[in-house]
């Protein structure tokens, strides 16, 4: 039972706290007859069995007499989302505070001393949470791929092209897996119920424990900032220290999470009104990926990053702005002082405008310049 009154969601499916980009690529795969069976069968020749001896052998198996309080964490998390089996989770040597969701057939949970050390009891069953979170979407499933397949690349890598393939494939992989972050994010919260401890928790794994040194809003405010500073050769920075992580940045997560909080379907959610796991076979495809693209599309009209920006600019019909831009990377921006109210149509050279024949020169009423 809970150590604390906190809401039970009986039933619930993942579909209720997933981000719409990870939600519309689930329910896809769900709907493909036989794949999770075609990549279960496929688990002998990951490096699943390994990693779970690997663990069992050399980690700490997390029982009633084995850091009973985080195995008391575990059973509360999967009590509250109605996961039916407890999956087994373990603690591994290791300063980095790090956590993660493996497995196949049976999810296994890793957790660092870095990170048990690091959080408090409630920052921790957040934490807790957003694993149990990733076990319950299935996200461990895809996590295990694409440990394999990176693998798979350094070990082709010396074959001209042998990797390009790949390599694209886990770029794909981890685009989707930050957005199951986000998602496991909100799981953690429906499971801690308190948004100031994921706040927390987040803030420390940015910036270790010096929690009396640092500040929630602060820590909020270096997200805003992120998005908003800068030009587009920052938006492209942004876009390049981006590619190889496989999760979000820390500030961005934090937001993300605060954003999801304010909204009505987290307030529907917490009133008990959500998406049942009985549910999923009758979930539309099409649906899916119309709220996915819906939410890219209010992404882009609200970002206040200067590459969104431009992008709005361009598809508002930013006449002037195109022009410039056009100027710039055609050449035909105008050199030696001259400005663009000093290139109208009426500077044009008399020979320019006789050229244009009948309906570009005087005769045909217009001025418009000769096009080279």
């Amino acid at each position: 039972m809970p150590s604390r009154n906190r809401r039970r969601f009986p039933g619930i499916s993942s579909r209720a706290y997933e981000h719409p980009a990870d939600r519309s690529a689930l329910v896809a795969l769900r709907k493909l007859t036989g794949f999770d069976t075609a990549f279960k069968a496929m688990s002998g020749l990951l490096p699943e069995r390994s990693l779970r001896l690997l663990y069992l052998s050399d980690s700490v198996r997390v029982s009633d007499r084995q850091f009973a309080h985080l195995n008391d964490m575990l059973r509360d998390a999967c009590y509250i989302l109605d996961l039916e089996k407890v999956p087994a989770m373990y603690i591994t040597q290791n300063p980095q505070p790090q956590a993660m969701c493996i497995g196949m057939d049976e999810p296994i949970i890793v957790l660092s001393t870095g990170l048990v050390e690091l959080l408090d009891e409630e920052e921790m069953r957040a934490v807790i949470g957003h694993e149990v979170g990733h076990a319950l979407s299935g996200h461990s499933v895809y996590r295990t791929i694409l440990l394999f397949l990176t693998s798979l690349a350094l070990r082709v890598a010396w074959i001209p092209l042998g990797n390009v393939a790949v390599l694209a494939l886990v770029t794909a992989l981890r685009e989707w897996f930050r957005k199951s972050e986000l998602s496991a994010d909100r799981a953690g919260l429906l499971v801690g119920q308190d948004l100031q401890a994921s706040m927390r928790g987040l803030m420390k794994l940015a910036g270790g424990h010096h929690l009396h040194e640092m500040n929630v809003d602060a820590f909020l405010e270096q997200a805003e900032e992120y998005e908003s500073s800068g030009d587009l050769r920052d938006s492209v920075l942004k876009i390049l220290n981006m590619l190889p992580r496989s999760h979000p940045f820390t500030t961005v997560r934090a937001a993300e999470l605060k954003k999801w909080a304010a909204t009505r379907d987290y307030q529907r959610l917490m009133d008990g009104h959500y998406p049942r796991r009985d549910e999923d076979k009758d979930t539309s495809v099409s649906d899916s990926l119309r709220e996915s693209a819906n939410h890219y599309a209010e992404s882009v009209r609200s970002s206040k990053d200067p590459l969104m920006t431009f992008v709005r600019d361009v598809a508002g019909g930013a006449g002037d702005l195109g022009s410039k831009l056009r100027d710039r990377f055609t050449g035909g921006g105008r050199t030696g002082g001259e400005t663009s109210e000093g290139s109208g149509p009426e500077d044009a050279r008399p020979e320019e405008r006789r050229e244009d024949g009948p309906e570009g020169g005087p005769e045909g009423g217009t001025d418009t310049p000769r096009r080279d």
